[in-house]
């Protein structure tokens, strides 16, 4: 459901949903997702950036976070994109090099190296976790981590 989204008057076009995270619907939010930003005129590097993204951000609501409620927010700022998961959990993730031979934890690692920007903003009652997309990337996706 999309429902007005607290998206300051700046911004030229945004959508926000309120929805339950699962894990069944996270190809539907990520082809969702990848529809607003084709429509926006979107590269495909950002858009399978921002297709990764969503299943990393909605499977850690789905994995570690106790309600599943949250708010999924895309935000278009000139030639940036900006993508927006609110949950209700005050634990703020910590993103550091991966062990490579674990099964996980290398999802925001991925992300964070991928995108432009990355960061997690904690607020009443929850947090915000984002991360930010050129519409069409002058240089490769990605950047080097340290």
């Amino acid at each position: 459901m999309t429902v007005p989204g607290r998206i300051a008057e700046r911004h030229q076009c945004a959508f926000t949903w309120e929805l339950l995270a699962g894990v069944r619907g996270i190809e539907t939010w990520r082809r969702t997702v990848a529809l607003v930003l084709r429509s926006w005129g979107a590269s495909d590097a950002a858009v399978e950036v921002a297709r990764m993204g969503i299943s990393e951000l909605l499977a850690n609501v789905v994995r570690h976070v106790e309600d599943p409620l949250c708010r999924l927010s895309v935000v278009l700022d000139g030639g940036l994109v900006r993508v927006l998961v609110e949950d209700r959990s005050s634990c703020v993730p910590v993103v550091s090099e991966p062990v490579w031979t674990s099964e996980s934890g290398r999802g925001l690692w991925l992300l964070r190296a991928m995108c432009r920007d990355f960061g997690c903003e904690p607020d009443e009652g929850g947090k915000t976790v984002w991360f930010a997309v050129d519409l069409d990337p002058v240089e490769p996706v990605g950047r080097a981590v340290a």
